[in-house]
This record gives structure tokens, sequence and C-alpha cells, in this order.
């Protein structure tokens, strides 16, 4: 019997390790699945959508071929196809019928487009030369672009990998399995062994009893001996049968197994529906992703301290505009008659504290923006306004100020918010009238009569550049020469975005100007270091305009707190123009 049960737990130990082998090894299916289109057309632009790559489950696979240079970057898709335009296409899609893909030439009025290296809508890009080889996973809300450089017909040919689950997960129980029962069937047959030669080992022989008399012997008949008796089979039937029924019911198991992946993935599968994220819908999109704007905002440093570096208006005109493009250029020309001259501040290579992009899917879009160096803890953080005026076109700022106050509370970056209206009557004030209103207490202070809604607490600027600045000026200048201020809102777009409390964020630009003028002939007027870097004259007999842009970022309350005053936020200034008084 402990023989027959260590032969069974071999046969065992044999079945399960060799089953589980054979799922690891010939029972396998594929690891992957691949499928190839080649377009026929010389459309500069190939589109792959999220929904397509995600026709099978893992990460996707491309290979892209057929061309000079290639080019992929995946975004959006909205802004994908905002980006793309009338540009004409070629579209793959998948077909689930067929398991392959398939090309559709979308046609548009334009045959080439733009380059797209270096495109803020992208949230990847790549490129190489011949053939493109890379790995992505985009969510089914994006587009995969594949071109060429625009004006050369893009890659012709796609190949999209997928990987199937061709594991085996009951693979090494099964080998456990086996290894144990080989253990136990061992055990077994040493047992058995161990048995057997105890039961044969030697024995005391006993004294032999006195024979009895042998009985008057039969006479044995001529049909011979008498026959054997047959051994009992009963006992080795019963282990026969157990050993096959047990053998019977490994192979029964075995067969119900199904061959190829684990799970019953194949590539003929079905393909996989699109993941939904739950109240997706009901949100309206917003201008950029907070991935985007990180990648955004460093491109943006590294320009602009390459154009500080070489004093070069042209560069920092492809990430500057408006305010803040106008004072840096302005530096660079004084800076470049007198080298003396401090320059502006350097834009730190920190972290995006605060995001706060506009909900938009048109253009021109807007976000806000404060960045902050985490190791300068003397500097400010700053505070940028990035506007976007179309798809083809990068971000550029607008606004770039110091922060001196914290910012409000505002919406999370995932959510952004709207754009308010200039006229709008949310706040204590307008927004379209702060810069009007801020100016007068810069030349008129106290006696403003805007003075009583906005708070001085914090307000450095009103010391810089404010009324009592601006008597001392007056004071300063000779009997010779008099002095006179006027200001009014600048070039700059005047930008709100609501906060948390119902207040509102507002960018404005206010032009700070002031004409110094002789009050007897003969006398000239001499200006100041800037003023004489940047408007050529080093005196006039006419006089000399100074003009002074002012960034402004304010936080008006809502009207509903009655206590509250506007506060400046943050700010930057510098001269901006100078010239000989006509």
């Amino acid at each position: 019997m402990r023989f027959v049960i260590a032969i069974v737990l071999f046969l065992v130990a044999f079945v399960s390790i060799g089953y589980g082998l054979a799922q690891r090894t010939i029972l396998a299916g594929p690891s992957s699945f691949s499928t190839s289109v080649t377009t026929s057309t010389d459309a500069p632009i190939m589109l792959v959508s999220g929904a397509t790559l995600h026709s099978f489950e893992g990460t996707q696979g491309l290979i892209v071929s057929g061309g000079s240079k290639v080019f992929i970057a995946d975004g959006r898709t909205a802004d994908v196809l905002a980006w793309v335009g009338t540009t004409a296409y070629n579209r793959v899609s998948f077909n689930a019928k067929k398991q392959a893909l398939t090309s559709k030439l979308v046609p548009g009025s334009e045959s080439t487009a733009p380059s797209p290296v270096g495109s803020d809508l992208w949230d990847q890009e790549y490129s190489s030369t011949s053939e493109l080889i890379r790995r992505v996973n985009v969510p089914d809300t994006a587009t995969v672009i594949i071109m060429s450089d625009g004006t050369k017909a893009a890659p012709s040919h796609l190949t999209v990998t997928w990987p199937l689950d061709n594991s085996a997960p009951w693979s090494g129980l099964l080998i456990i399995a086996g290894i144990g029962a080989l253990l136990l069937g061992l055990f077994a047959f040493l047992w058995a062994l161990i048995h057997a030669r105890r039961r044969r080992g030697p024995r005391r022989k006993q004294p032999r009893p006195p024979r009895n008399p042998k009985p008057p012997q039969l006479k044995r008949g001529r049909t011979g001996t008498q026959p054997a008796i047959a051994a009992p089979t009963k006992g080795r039937r019963r282990n026969f049968v157990a050993t096959g029924v047990l053998v019977t019911a490994t192979l029964a198991l075995t067969g119900c197994t199904a061959f190829g992946p684990a799970g019953g993935a194949s590539p003929l599968a079905t393909p996989s529906s699109s993941s939904t994220v739950p109240g997706a819908a009901n949100l309206q999109a917003v201008a950029v992703t907070e991935p985007q704007l990180k990648h955004i905002v460093a491109q943006v440093v590294q320009t602009v301290t390459l154009a500080d570096a070489k004093s070069d208006a042209t560069l920092a005109a492809t990430r500057l505009t408006g305010p803040a493009l106008l004072l840096r250029s302005a530096n660079y020309a004084i800076r470049a008659a007198d080298n003396t001259i401090a320059a502006l501040p350097s834009l730190p290579n920190g972290e995006v504290k605060i995001s706060l992009p506009q909900q938009s899917d048109t253009w021109p879009r807007t976000v806000f923006a404060v960045i902050k160096d985490p190791a300068d803890t003397k500097s400010a953080p700053i505070a940028l306004m990035l506007v976007q005026k179309s798809p083809r076109e990068n971000y550029k700022v607008e606004y770039l100020m110091s922060l001196e106050l914290n910012v409000p509370d505002v919406a999370p970056p995932e959510i952004g918010a709207p754009i308010l209206p200039n006229e709008n009557k949310l706040g204590i004030l307008p927004p379209s009238a702060l810069a009007a209103a801020y100016g007068s207490i810069l030349i008129e202070g106290d006696a403003s009569k805007q003075n009583a809604i906005f708070s001085a607490t914090g307000d450095k600027l009103r010391t810089a550049v404010g009324f009592d600045f601006k008597q001392k000026q007056k004071a300063a200048l000779p009997t010779t020469a008099t002095i006179a201020y006027s200001n009014a809102p600048g070039t700059g777009a005047t930008v709100a975005f609501g906060t948390n409390d119902s207040g509102q964020i507002v960018a404005v630009n206010l032009d700070d100007t002031e004409a110094v003028r002789p009050t007897e002939a003969g006398a000239a007027v001499n200006p100041t270091a800037s003023v004489k870097a940047l408007s050529g004259k080093s005196s006039s007999i006419k006089g000399i305009t100074a003009t002074y842009g002012l960034q402004l970022l304010f936080y008006v309350p809502p009207v509903s707190k009655t206590d509250a005053k506007i506060q400046l936020l943050g700010f930057a200034q510098g001269l901006v123009s100078a010239g000989e008084v006509p």
C-alpha cells in the first residue's frame, strides 16, 4: 500500500510540474499583438486618437517610418485638432472586425502646416530621422500627431504593438504543488522501503515441538497434485482503481484548461471600451493642464534667461508680449547705452506654486501662475499672466510682476476659472476703472477721492513712485526747471479672474509719465542716467519726458464685503520710453 501511495504521488508530481512548465512554454500564447498601416496620400499630418491606441489594454509601442524626418507628439484631442486647423491629414483608426489599422484622408484647404516642434499644446514630443520607436500610454481624450516638418508628407508607415497577457498565474502554484508531491512521494517510498525491511528482518528461532504420530497416509490419485489456491486480488484491484481515478481526474482538469494567454486574451479579442472619468463631461475644459503649464513656464524661464544674457529683444519677444516685453526691451536698450545701470531681476527657475487656467476651449486663452524658487528664501514669488492668441502660437507672458502679498485662494488647476468682463460689478470697483483710480492715488496721495477704497498696507509702490516720492522730486529740482506728472491706462489688456471668496484678482497696466521743462530762456534740462541712455539726450532746452510702465496686480473684494479694501498684491515698474519734449 505504501508503494502505491508513493507511485500515485510521483504521478501527481509529474503531471503538475509538467503542466506548470507547459503553461510557460509550449502552451503560452503570444506576448504582443501588432498591426500596421501604410498611408497612400501625401498629407503632411497623420492623427491617431487615444481611443484607437486603447483598442487593447496596455502601453502601446509605436514604430513610425517612411520619411526623412519623424516627429511624434500627443496632446488633448481638441487642442490637436485646433492646431491642425484646415490642413489635410490622414486619420488612422482600428477596424475591430479585421483586427487591423486603417487610414482615411480628411481633406482640407491647406496642404502644408507650420513646424510642430515646440508647440505649447503638446504634452510630450519626440523627433528623429528616418524612424522613431516610442512607447506611449495616452488617455482616451488625447490624440497622437505624426508629422515630418509640415511642408513634406507625413511618415507613411505606422506600426502599433500592444502587449498581451500571456502570463500563467497557476503555473507557479502547479510547479510548487508538483515539487511538494514529489517530496511526499520520496518520503512515502522511503517509508515503504523501511517498513518492508523491518518485516523481512531476522527472527528468533522457536524450539521444535515433539512430532506427533503420523496419521495413515492416503493414497494419491492419478489425477496429480491438488490445484493451487489462487492469491486474493481484491485489494490490488482497489489500488489500481484508485490510481486510475486520480489520473483520469487530473487529465480531465487538464483538458478543461484553455490554451493560450491567461484570462483568454488573444489577438482576436474585442477592443476594450474607452474609459470615462465620472463627472468630467460636466466640467468645461481648461486652457492648459498642470503638466503643460510646468513645461510652458520652464520654456519661458529658459528663453527669457537667455534673452537677458544676450540683451536680445527679438528672442525675448518669442515668450514675452505687451507690458512685460516693453519693460524688458527698454532695459536692454538702456544697458546697451550704459552698462552700469542695473538689469531687471531674472526669472527664477522654480516651481509653479499657483496655477489658474482660464476655462475655455477657444482662443485667445489666458493663464495666471505664480512661480517661486524654493532654494531662494529672500526673493519674492513671481506672478505671471500668460496669453496664447491662437493654437499655432505659443504662450507669451503679458504681465511679469513681483508679489508682495499672498494671492487669495483660487480654483484648483483641474477646474480653472473664467475670465470676467472688464465692466463687471461683482467687486467694489470694476476692473476697467482700477488703473485710473490707482493712478490718481500715486499723484494726489491721500487727497485722491479713490484713496478710501485702496489699502496702503504692504503697498511698496506708493513709497517707490507715489505722492511723497513725487513731492521730493519737485523739491530737488532747481528753480530753472519744473516737473509735471500724469498717468493713464497703458496698452496692456486688463485681465480679471474670480477667486474662491467671490472676489477678483485683476492685472492692469498703468503708464506713469513725468515731464521736466526749463523755466528760463537758455536753461537746459539734464536727465537722469536711465533717461539719458534711453532717450539719447544728455541735455535739452525743450525738456525731457519719461514714461514708466507699471504692471499692477490687485485683489478686488466682492461687493458683499463692505468693509474690505482693494489690495495691491504685486507690481513691476521701470522706464519704458523717454525723449525730448516736442
